[in-house]
């Protein structure tokens, strides 16, 4: 995987193609099956595909409308701005990919019975953080996680996938620093893949999918920005 982003992409696609997205049932549901190879993976988000299954097979999704967070766009309240002034956490990108993961695995969704983040999700999202492509969002209380995000890059995307918080707000602090950082980075999207109201409250909003797929496109024009992550200095 040496090969420039761009001619990556195009590869990717070609050997995994995937049916068309406006074949997909209600919830958004396109196919089933296969594996969680990197390679397919990274050939999923390519064409605005992701994995969430509790059980096999594996399910794959492309949701109309799609949750989208451009980083121009993000909103950050007047309470959690005071939290930031405080700065209450260290945070980190890239120093504990698989704690998040597992974290994010283990938090408790009132919304829902289960996790979608299996132990061969994490086996392969490890993979793909290895590979450069998956990245974490760490907020830490001296030697403590206590909060963070996950996700992958492709191209000037972000696909986040979950986060979690062990502390009051550590992961809305890491959440709204990430996509500052992004938007230095000339990111051109967060995917938030459905949609919910704590991320509208960042100011995520829906897309259609024809509109997602063509932003998604143009993204993925971009270099990828492998290897390790770390924020900016101030």
């Amino acid at each position: 995987m040496n090969r420039s982003s761009r001619a990556l992409v195009a590869e990717l696609i070609r050997v995994f193609p995937v049916p068309d997205p406006n074949e997909s049932d209600g919830r958004g549901l396109i196919a089933y099956g296969g594996d969680l190879g990197a390679e397919r993976l990274l050939a999923a988000y390519a064409q605005g595909i992701f994995p969430w299954y509790e059980e096999p097979p594996i399910l794959w999704f492309s949701p109309d409308p799609r949750m989208l967070l451009r980083p121009r766009d993000l909103h950050v309240g007047r309470s959690l701005r005071k939290r930031e002034r405080l700065a209450p956490f260290e945070l980190r990108m890239d120093t504990a990919f698989r704690q998040v993961i597992e974290a994010c695995s283990e938090a408790s969704r009132p919304e829902q019975d289960g996790t979608w983040i299996t132990s061969e999700m994490i086996d392969a999202y490890v993979v793909l953080h290895e590979l450069g492509f998956a990245h974490s969002v760490e907020a830490w209380e001296r030697d403590r996680l206590v909060g963070g995000l996950y996700g992958v890059s492709l191209g000037r995307a972000f696909f986040g996938e979950s986060m979690f918080a062990a502390e009051p707000d550590a992961s809305k602090l890491a959440f709204a620093a990430f996509v500052r950082q992004l938007e230095d980075w000339d990111f051109d999207f967060v995917d938030c893949q459905v949609e919910t109201e704590h991320l509208m409250r960042f100011g995520a909003t829906n897309w259609s999918r024809r509109q997602f797929l063509e932003l998604l496109t143009r993204a993925l024009e971009g270099e990828t920005r492998r290897g390790s992550w770390a924020f900016d200095p101030p």
